[in-house]
């Protein structure tokens, strides 16, 4: 039955899809006859692919811990220049020196009302060798913290997330002066010591729950996938939503001569300790918390009932660290275009683990590697890109994302002038295709979906994964939905910082497990439980392949703007809602307070008290945005017909590439989102208070959930003026093409 269930909603979306699947030729940017070199180009290209070559080299690049600065970081480093280099590509290995904080001592340690001393290891695996490395590997630690010493009281506070301190505050509980204790999951892990710091908290525990990544999800590491209780999830912490890079040089390439700030100028860094420990270590202090029980939304799944506090379970934690500065090499792999060699097309993936890394990153590298080998026998073959193909693999990404930002600021002038565009992937597994990137290029990525299969169900990537999409309550879709990019990999610097074009993808949903920055994150795990047979790796090179292959070979480079346009207004009308909501929120609220509602609730004993009143949100005049979006959608519907008609003037085929190669650079500011200059795209950024999580039209929507009210104006001032700078060069593209 269920067997039976599952092909009728294979074609079910199999018959949603047809429309689109009947439309795949001419692909996007190229003649009819280009098109068929094209998807000839694609199959050849297909034939070469071999998993054998990718089970080859993770099993290599995983065999020993290489963390930033450790020496088989630069084993990993040669091994790839070295590949690319016997492919036939130009290679060089661009180094910069950063600073990249190691533990030197981790002390957690209950006091009251009993004693107990955290254990803070990630024993050895039955099984798994290279679990025995632990004198090669960092400890579970969180880089960027800061060095302290702090005894106080714990208070649990759900994820640490601004929902969680808003329930805290109902209850008349206070973080001041406490050390906190978050789960992990709800937001960016680096979000929760800075809220609790904002809060007033002297110091930050965070662990896994079992509810979230433990036995409640399966069954855990040697049997099944899912985090063990020793397992413990390592991860940067410093204000990632305020810069990534190296904290010392913000905004600028940490070059040899580069000027750097001093440790304790850098402000990026956390501004109390945070340890990251295993729920082993968790259960004795949450079981001694006491206080109100916590809300049923908040509970996890440890064999207890879980407590807010304060107290009276009291715990010390000291910190120190290494505070020095370690070699992240980045591999730059270029092979030249064989007509625009000042036109790249950029394709990434790091290759730093926080230990063995086999699934994050070198599932995805791996899956690089093998595209570029595909690509090199190609272009051997006489079929070389017209574009230049640029093949990175960046070190650092780990710690804050810092090789690719590095090499970002140091090139800027140079990336802003040629790069066409920037593919990113990280880590992969089975299952279904995730992919978000800029919406300008959703209708090109489409096709693309339509023309690669699943290598288990054999209907096509789209297919399978409308099929879950069904299969789950969800609308259908159309065409295959490019998510937002928000943070967390290596194509931020590139897309909002330089507003440069790019896209994030990989498989999953069918490879869950609670490896991820942990000991267990193996070569004997990802083989047993993620991909066993690389088969969806090869497919990501199949997706990956072509989005490179296509826009390096494209006559008219594929970019489309009624969809994009359609996005943004959507992003409109949620900014616009989300002011009414708050407004009446706020209005409702203070009404109940003059009432006296809330005093005939309030309870000491829940420690639930009369709240104070809200803010009134004023109302916005949204009408700037307004009449530039339909000054947008006119010229987005103007630029479809004269795509359909072709250019007249073949001689304005290169002035009308450099025109569209430049519109995502026309939704960025150089003075950047407010007190967050780095980050300068006024459409997508990630969250101040989410992390990697996106906010869309962040300046305008930041202010109002933040309440900054006298800068909701100025906000949607700055969005409508970058939405008529994108409108004239869709006009100056159109004129190009009559």
């Amino acid at each position: 039955m269920k067997r039976l269930q599952s092909l009728a909603l294979l074609a079910i979306a199999l018959c949603l899809s047809m429309p689109a699947m009947m439309a795949q030729s001419p692909i996007m940017g190229f003649s009819d006859e280009a098109s068929k070199s094209q998807l000839q180009l694609e199959q050849d290209y297909d034939k070469l692919l071999k998993a054998t070559n990718l089970d080859e080299w993770m099993k290599y690049m995983t065999a020993r811990p290489h963390h930033v600065g450790s020496p088989y970081d630069k084993k990993v480093v040669d091994y790839v220049a070295a590949k690319f280099k016997e492919w036939g590509y130009e290679v060089r290995i661009e180094k910069f020196d950063v600073l990249f904080p190691t533990p030197k001592l981790r002390l957690l340690e209950m006091t009251a009302p009993t004693k107990y001393k955290a254990k803070l290891i990630e024993p050895a695996i039955k099984g798994d060798e290279s679990s025995k490395q632990i004198k090669e590997a960092l400890p579970g630690y969180n880089a960027f913290s800061i060095d302290g010493d702090v005894t106080s009281e714990l208070v649990f506070v759900n994820y640490g997330i601004p929902a969680d301190y808003e329930e805290l505050e109902k209850r008349g509980i206070s973080v001041e002066g406490k050390i906190v204790i978050a789960k992990y999951a709800g937001s960016w892990r680096g979000i929760k010591p800075k809220l609790a710091a904002e809060k007033g908290a002297i110091g930050c525990i965070i662990y896994s729950d079992p509810r979230d990544d433990g036995y409640y999800q399966g069954d855990v590491y040697p049997k099944g996938p899912f985090k063990n209780e020793y397992g413990v999830q390592r991860g940067a912490v410093m204000d990632l939503p305020y810069a990534p890079g190296d904290p010392l040089t913000p905004g600028y390439g940490s070059t040899d001569g580069a000027k750097r700030l001093k440790i304790s100028e850098a402000t990026s860094l956390t501004k109390i300790p945070v340890l990251p420990i295993s729920y082993n270590d968790a259960l004795p202090l949450l079981k001694a918390i006491g206080g109100p029980v916590v809300p049923a939304n908040w509970r996890g799944a440890l064999p207890i009932t879980y407590h807010i506090g304060p107290g009276p379970a009291k715990v010390r934690l000291k910190l120190e660290f290494n505070w020095d500065l370690q070699p992240a090499y980045n591999v730059i792999a270029t092979l030249k275009g064989s007509e625009l060699p000042d036109e790249w097309v950029i394709r990434g993936n790091h290759h730093d683990a926080w230990v063995h890394g086999a699934n994050d990153p070198i599932s995805g590298l791996v899956t690089m590697m093998e595209e570029a080998r595909a690509v090199s026998i190609l272009a051997k073959q006489g079929h070389t890109p017209k574009r230049t193909l640029m093949y990175c693999a960046w070190g650092a990404e780990e710690p804050g994302l810092i090789g690719s930002t590095e090499w970002v600021e140091t090139h800027a002038d140079e990336l802003r002038e040629k790069v066409v565009a920037y593919i990113n992937t990280d880590g992969t597994g089975a299952g279904f295709l995730g992919a978000g990137g800029s919406h300008t290029l959703e209708k090109f990525f489409d096709q693309i979906t339509h023309v690669v299969n699943d290598p288990q169900k054999g209907v096509s990537v789209f297919d399978r994964r409308n099929a879950r999409n069904i299969a789950n309550g969800q609308p259908s879709w159309s065409h295959y939905k490019l998510s937002a990019l928000g943070s967390g990999s290596d194509y931020s610097p590139f897309f909002q910082h330089l507003g440069i074009s790019s896209f994030n993808m990989g498989f999953g949903g069918e490879s869950s497990g609670g490896e991820y920055h942990t000991m267990y994150d193996s070569y004997k795990l990802y083989k047993r439980f993620k991909d066993p047979t690389f088969q969806y790796g090869v497919t990501l090179a199949k997706v990956a392949g072509r989005t490179s292959l296509r826009l390096a070979n494209a006559e008219v480079l594929p970019f489309e703007f009624k969809h994009f346009t359609k996005i943004v207004s959507g992003y409109v009308d949620e900014v616009t809602k989300l002011a009414d909501k708050l407004r009446k929120e706020a209005d409702s609220h203070n009404k109940l307070i003059e009432s006296g509602v809330y005093d005939l609730v309030a309870n000491p004993k829940d420690n639930f008290k009369t709240p104070g009143p809200k803010t009134p949100v004023p109302y916005f005049n949204f009408a700037p945005i307004e009449n530039a979006l339909k000054n947008l959608k006119n010229k987005a519907s103007e630029f479809a017909m004269a795509s359909k008609k072709g250019i007249s003037n073949s001689a304005n085929t290169n002035k009308l590439n450099k025109v569209l190669k430049s519109m995502e650079s026309k939704l960025i500011r150089d003075h950047g989102l407010p007190r967050r200059s780095w980050y300068k795209h006024h459409i997508y950024a990630p969250g101040f208070y989410t992390g990697y999580g996106v906010k869309t039209l962040p300046g305008v929507r930041e202010a109002i959930e933040q309440k900054n009210f006298d800068e909701v104006t100025e906000q949607i001032t700055i969005l409508s003026e970058v939405l008529k700078d994108f409108t004239a060069n869709i006009d100056a593209a159109i004129k190009l093409m009559k």
